[in-house]
């Protein structure tokens, strides 16, 4: 256990953290609050106090990976100087894409696993529903500048796409592919639903 544990906020986002490892590196059956206080390096009884609930636990994992999502989007057409280039707009967007995949696949296998338990869950499906209206809202301000009609509408299914892009690297078969062949074919499928999407 570490010498100094979390206390507060930091506390929360380490359970979090921690929570959403465990989802994703163990599944839901292997979720519960005693391992994320292990996995956390938390005095036992932690994870319960905080997040009392399993509901509770699940729903803070979605809030973390949401707060972690925005953290690493792109900024809005509004605060960049690229004045709502479809080149770099399309370069922003597929490297995102390849940094969760290079750094948050985790993330990337907890949510999907999430998603699913969502179905049964309402409280955690509400969670998820607005995780994903707050990302497509801020989608939605990176394609209204290029010229996208109705960008609040397309932001829907184009990042439905992104997400496929994501699951087939992590449980796919696009696994198989090799780094550099995954890379080009993301920055491919982006700018063509760019340039779909502008001429529809």
């Amino acid at each position: 256990m570490p010498k100094n544990p979390p206390r507060g906020d930091d506390r929360r986002a380490a359970i979090a953290d921690a929570a959403i490892h465990l989802v994703a590196t163990r599944g839901l059956r292997g979720l519960t609050h005693r391992a994320v206080d292990t996995e956390a390096g938390l005095p036992p009884g932690s994870t319960s106090y905080y997040l009392r609930t399993r509901d509770a636990l699940l729903t803070a994992c979605v809030s973390r990976m949401l707060e972690r999502d925005l953290a690493a989007a792109p900024p809005a057409a509004a605060e960049t100087d690229h004045g709502g280039s479809s080149e770099q707009t399309a370069d922003l967007l597929s490297g995102m894409v390849l940094q969760l995949i290079r750094h948050r696949a985790e993330d990337q296998l907890a949510r999907y696993e999430l998603s699913l338990e969502a179905s049964r869950r309402p409280e955690l499906l509400d969670a998820i529903t607005h995780g994903g209206r707050v990302l497509r809202e801020h989608l939605a301000g990176l394609l209204g500048p290029l010229g996208i009609r109705d960008p609040e509408q397309v932001a829907w299914p184009f990042a439905a796409m992104l997400d496929g892009l994501l699951w087939d690297r992590v449980a796919g078969a696009g696994r198989t592919l090799s780094e550099h062949a995954f890379e080009a074919a993301v920055r491919r499928a982006v700018r063509a639903l760019l340039e779909g999407f502008r001429t529809d």
